[in-house]
């Protein structure tokens, strides 16, 4: 009796864990980043980014990390980008001229974006 009703918890444990945890794919850097205060944004997928100015290239990319050098067209250019991930929600960025530097340099923190929404098919307003 005592075996059933202990498969029967550990079955309800188990369930409460899958229903109650975030997807495994949000532990990544991977996806679209927003400025805490200043609307630049962002988006990173795998080794590709487009930059806050709009410039899609590669970087360095881990699961939990993203580096590269800003490219010539844009403001702070030649300087290097350092993001590491937080958590979920967070990633902290560091810019200096080389990655050593960028290590040490003030924290800009941004956020996961929200989602988009559109306003396609919207019925129009009734006048």
């Amino acid at each position: 009796m005592a075996r059933p009703l202990a498969a029967l918890l550990g079955f309800t444990v188990l369930a409460l864990i899958l229903l109650v945890t975030r997807p495994a794919w949000a532990d990544v850097i991977d996806g679209d980043w927003c400025a805490v205060n200043d609307g630049r944004h962002m988006s990173i997928r795998g080794p590709e980014i487009v930059t806050p100015a709009g410039t899609r290239m590669q970087g360095n990319y881990t699961r939990h990390s993203f580096l590269y050098v800003v490219p010539q067209a844009e403001p702070d250019a030649g300087q290097t980008v350092a993001m590491i991930l937080i958590n979920e929600e967070t990633v902290n960025l560091r810019m200096g001229a080389t990655a050593a530097a960028a290590a040490q340099a003030p924290v800009q923190v941004w956020h996961r974006c929200a989602p988009q929404i559109s306003d396609r098919g919207a019925p129009a307003n009734a006048s």
